[in-house]
């Protein structure tokens, strides 16, 4: 999994030089939450909501609305930007990418090539769709979660095997490992839910649950 995958591509950008004013109307007609600042084709900041909100006068301000406006009409993006962006290249393991989020306490990372350039920006939406994905949420089928009391070498090998020998599908496995036993998350296609549940009980595995899953349309 690597985070090309999972980042978008349309963005939509500002220069140093847009007024606030115009940046927040930017986010409002895409309904984002923040803009890559751009100069020369390559990133030189990072306007948020936040930032934006940081800049805003304070309601316990003296300063009258008028004297308020005119200075938010001449407040510009390169006065408010973030400089200092944590950024992350497009062939990252997704992996690296949540590492470096929670690090860094960030819900966003542009993607940058090694020159500079953004090519696409991904955020922690985008990090729990992958999850999804990874767990075929959004597959038709059955999942299976699986708790393995007898955890060995080949145990993974031992599941396929069984599926095959019944012709099964297995769209996504998951492994969870804590400090209890290991739980096996499994999504399958073509299966029937009660056979399979039985076909794995009477292998020894112990189910914990078995339900049907449909796609989100």
């Amino acid at each position: 999994m690597i985070v090309e995958n999972y980042m978008s591509t349309k963005l939509i950008t500002v220069t140093k030089e847009v007024k606030i004013n115009d940046a927040v109307e930017l986010m409002n007609e895409h309904q984002i939450h923040r803009l890559p600042v751009i100069e020369n084709g390559k990133m030189i900041g990072l306007l948020t909501e936040g930032t934006i909100q940081e800049a805003m006068p304070s309601k316990a301000t003296s300063l009258s609305v008028y004297e308020a406006t005119y200075l938010l009409n001449k407040t510009t993006v390169a006065d408010v930007m973030i400089k200092q962006v944590e950024t992350i290249e497009a062939g990252a393991l997704l992996e690296d990418a949540i590492y470096k989020m929670r690090q860094k306490n960030v819900g966003v990372l542009p993607v940058c090539s090694a020159s500079g350039e953004i090519v696409g920006i991904i955020t922690n939406n985008d990090i729990f769709d992958a999850f999804l994905e990874i767990t075929g949420y959004n597959q038709d089928g059955v999942r299976l979660v699986i708790e393995v009391q007898d955890d060995h070498q080949g145990i993974l090998a031992d599941l396929a095997q069984t599926f095959a020998e019944n012709e099964i599908n297995v769209v996504q496995i998951v492994v969870y490992r804590n400090e209890k036993q290991p739980t096996i998350v499994v999504q399958l296609s073509n299966a029937e839910e009660a056979a399979i549940g039985t076909i794995l009980k009477d292998k020894g595995y112990n189910v914990l649950s078995s339900i049907k899953t449909e796609a989100n349309t």
